[in-house]
């Protein structure tokens, strides 16, 4: 029966990065805004797309539903957020940043660019622009993964 290498399995290095990495920023997060890596997700998203649904954030980044729904109502209920009814569907409700969301946004911005940094240090311009160009391929990998199975 075959055995996974994990020093090789892909899987398991992304997730592991993405696990240790969500861990501490929630952390630093909570612990200075006392919002978390999910509420961060969408106030990131918010601040790039100015409105989408909470529907749009999950597929675009891989949000589980329910933590983003959860989310959401966190950053309604701390006025970071407003939700409009979505005039093209009734079930859904177009999402924006209030200006305290923004605000908020800006705070955490610099820690999340701060970490990014600390993450890519040793790397050089061209190793950056590789590794980028390299997960972009996993990513539309992993697409094409789901309508596969």
């Amino acid at each position: 029966m075959p055995q996974l290498d994990l020093d090789r399995y892909v899987p398991f290095f992304l997730s592991s990065i993405g696990n240790k990495l969500s861990r501490g920023a929630s952390r630093i997060y909570l612990a200075k805004f006392g919002v978390g890596v999910n509420e961060w997700r969408l106030l990131a998203n918010l601040k790039v797309r100015g409105t989408a649904s909470a529907g749009a954030i999950c597929e675009a980044s891989g949000i589980d539903k329910a933590a983003a729904s959860r989310a959401t109502g966190r950053l309604q209920a701390l006025g970071l957020v407003r939700a409009v009814p979505d005039r093209a569907d009734a079930r859904s409700r177009a999402l924006s940043l209030t200006p305290a969301g923004e605000a908020m946004h800006d705070a955490i911005i610099r820690i999340a660019l701060d970490r990014e940094r600390a993450l890519l240090a040793g790397l050089d311009g061209a190793e950056r622009d590789q590794l980028i160009a390299l997960l972009g391929k996993l990513y539309a990998n992993v697409d094409r993964l789901d309508q596969n199975s």
